[in-house]
């Protein structure tokens, strides 16, 4: 039986407007002198702290705690202030699937394994009222590799249910290949969705264990039945 759902953010729960990767753009400009900081770089799956350790080393600035710091004090003023003046909106069926999953009879803990610091992330979703429904997460503060990110997640739901779960009790979901691959490093079940960076085709490609354009094409009670 599935005790824990875990969500992606970015193209899986909401879209943002690209919000998140402004923030970081501004952030690059304003505190380290970098125009144009985001162009040769790919954000879909990654972590945030990833993302600045590439842009770090690609522009011959330190990767020291300092400025790690430094990065994300002014990114979240930034993501806060531009996800106000954003056209935003939430992912196709995502309410939908929250609330089926919250009246089963026997409801799974609803989490997060997000690319996301965990500040970001409650930014981005408290903008959508949606941080409430989640119980636990995992994020970028906890590691920048998405494997070890899902790990960790697993290890808290694990925290909260009192019991060391199996990966074949959480399901995954989301919306680019490392989702999927994050998911099979903990032995986890994958729903993929292409309403984020990834076609339907790409996503097939990676062997989820389902695959949709949306996430109105599946529900809780066919996700619970098929791996129960």
């Amino acid at each position: 039986m599935v005790k824990l759902v875990l969500f992606d953010i970015d193209g899986t729960l909401v879209h943002t407007g690209g919000a998140g990767v402004k923030a970081f753009a501004k952030v690059f400009a304003t505190e380290f002198g970098v125009p144009d900081g985001t162009e040769k770089i790919k954000f879909a799956g990654r972590t945030d702290v990833g993302l600045v350790r590439e842009f770090f080393l690609a522009n011959g600035i330190k990767p020291s705690p300092e400025n790690f710091a430094r990065f994300f004090e002014r990114y979240v003023f930034w993501l806060d202030y531009i996800l106000g003046h954003s056209k935003t909106e939430e992912c196709p069926g995502i309410w939908e699937l929250i609330r089926e999953l919250q009246a089963l009879p026997k409801p799974p803990t609803l989490g997060l394994l997000t690319g996301n610091i965990r500040l970001g992330a409650e930014i981005k979703l408290r903008h959508f009222d949606l941080w409430k429904e989640f119980e636990t997460g995992a994020f970028a503060d906890d590691h920048e590799d998405r494997d070890h990110i899902a790990r960790a997640a697993q290890k808290r739901g694990s925290q909260v249910l009192g019991k060391q779960l199996l990966g074949e009790e959480v399901v995954v979901i989301g919306d680019t290949p490392l989702d999927v691959k994050c998911g099979r490093a903990i032995g986890a079940h994958v729903l993929a969705v292409a309403t984020g960076g990834s076609t339907l085709e790409d996503l097939k490609r990676h062997s989820p264990d389902w695959a949709v354009t949306d996430l109105r094409e599946v529900s809780a009670k066919q996700i619970c039945r098929r791996i129960s």
